[in-house]
């Protein structure tokens, strides 16, 4: 299994309503929990006035249009490096396969390709900044 595919089944176990996740293959077994305590742990006695859950904040309004998305949970890299120029910029026509921006996850660097000829209309990340499995990077029209 690829440090990819593990990003993209941690991403999808955060993102859904189950608690526990579990897998196991011949190389090796991997386990994913939230808000659960260990099956060994002891319940500690329900408090009497819980407080209130604090309000979620509404999604982010997803952009108008075909967008390219975040292949993995990890920070956004509009440029190979901070002094570089971005690989794209709002207004450039850009080919089939060629990288769009790069994304970083436990110190590996993966190039984001543009899936087809297009042209940016929008950069929707900041450079550094860390998003989600599926969070809208780049918003292109075909052309």
């Amino acid at each position: 299994m690829t440090n990819q595919e593990i990003f993209e089944l941690m991403a999808r176990f955060d993102a859904s309503t189950i608690t526990s996740f579990k897998l196991t293959t011949k190389d090796a077994t991997l386990e994913l929990g939230k808000g659960t305590a260990p099956a060994s742990a002891v319940a500690a006695p329900a408090s009497p006035a819980a407080p209130a859950p604090a309000a979620v904040p509404a999604a982010p309004a997803q952009p108008e249009g075909p967008c390219i998305t975040a292949p993995l949970v990890g920070t956004f890299y509009a440029a190979s490096a901070p002094d570089a120029q971005p690989f794209v910029q709002v207004g450039d026509h850009v080919k089939k396969g060629q990288t769009v921006c790069l994304m970083e996850a436990m110190k590996m660097m993966n190039e984001v390709q543009a899936p087809c000829d297009c042209i940016i209309e929008a950069v929707l990340q900041e450079d550094g900044a860390l998003v989600s499995f599926g969070d809208p990077l780049i918003r292109y029209r075909e052309g």
